[in-house]
């Protein structure tokens, strides 16, 4: 496992998180979950990534029981706060009533007594950003976290959250963004932000919802057990990528991947971890050897021709379009995973 610094903070992450947003659906067993996990740390994975909302909180719970008794000083946990997490009026959203109750929530599932990271999970476009900060504010200064971070923010959207927080004296050192050889969305205005401002991005879906893995084949029968074939997987994501257009685009990467003794899923890791400002990527897994597999792409330098090449056939379908990153608020019944 190689590792970097998230962002100009002092705070060092490895290339590859482990994300248990689908590895602890409904679908999957806490078994399957504290497999996963021991993969991970046998790969060497330090940073772990959940969220409050993640399978109804479960995934908190079951990620905390899997980190049982490993040196909480050797991890990095990181989780978030804004989907609803009940019926009430305040069960979600950024404002300091919700803020306050949910990092408390979260540690006690967690079982620890602070989260390295504490990431607002989409921005409240009905709580003043003022608000929102001074409450962050509160759970670094009582050592509830360490850090605070983002998660699809505008580029606008995080440069007044920056500001707001070097006001307030706390670090605010990532951001979350959809980030693929699929979705390039956040390289126009987002990540040139983000390096001016030394924030540094922890990456989802870098695997494009299991697309950039080469599994699924034109034709529309995808694999048994797969993401696409499970409705409490967050199938309706995947739903832009499965055309055969797009599919035998992704088919296409297989002599490039076989020229580097890759697979496709290595070697579309390997092209995200290309770009200096992405700390990490976040992994998920329905089987723990799907993580021993994927770790293999830490540390492949691509050149500038395999570059050119995955642009060449994967360019005409990737989605660059900025404006992809707004999000509504408050969030949809579909962050909440039965």
């Amino acid at each position: 496992m190689d590792f970097r610094h998230l962002g100009r903070s002092g705070l060092i992450v490895s290339q590859i998180a482990y994300g248990n947003w689908l590895t602890r659906s409904s679908s999957r067993s806490e078994e399957t979950e504290l497999a996963c996990v021991r993969a991970a740390l046998d790969a060497g994975i330090t940073t772990f990534d959940t969220a409050d909302v993640y399978a109804d909180a479960h995934a908190e719970e079951s990620l905390g029981r899997a980190l049982k008794g490993e040196r909480r000083e050797g991890l990095e946990i990181l989780t978030k706060v804004f989907a609803p997490v009940g019926p009430g009026r305040n069960d979600m959203g950024l404002s300091r009533k919700h803020i306050r109750e949910s990092i408390d929530n979260s540690l006690r599932r967690l079982g620890t007594d602070h989260v390295d990271v504490y990431q607002a999970h989409r921005f409240d476009l009905s709580t003043p950003l003022e608000e929102t900060m001074e409450a962050l504010a509160d759970v670094v200064h009582s050592g509830k976290a360490h850090y605070i971070g983002v998660s699809e923010w505008t580029a606008d959207q995080i440069r007044r959250g920056h500001a707001l927080a070097r006001e307030l004296k706390i670090p605010l050192v990532s951001n979350q963004p959809q980030y693929s050889a699929l979705w390039r969305v956040p390289e126009a205005e987002v990540i040139p932000a983000c390096e001016e401002l030394g924030v540094g991005q922890i990456v989802w879906s870098p695997l494009a919802q299991g697309v950039l893995t080469g599994k699924y084949l034109p034709g529309g029968k995808w694999p048994e057990g797969s993401r696409a074939t499970d409705s409490n997987d967050g199938s309706a994501e995947l739903a832009a990528w499965l055309t055969d257009d797009v599919l035998g685009r992704v088919q296409q990467l297989q002599p490039i991947a076989a020229d580097g003794g890759l697979t496709v899923a290595q070697l579309s890791l390997a092209w995200v971890l290309q770009n200096p400002n992405i700390c990490a990527a976040v992994l998920g897994a329905s089987r723990p050897e799907q993580i021993t597999d994927n770790v293999k792409a830490v540390g492949i330098r691509l050149d500038d021709e395999v570059m050119a090449r995955i642009d060449t056939v994967l360019g005409p379908v990737a989605n660059r379009d900025a404006a992809a990153t707004v999000e509504s608020s408050p969030p949809s019944p579909e962050w909440r995973l039965a």
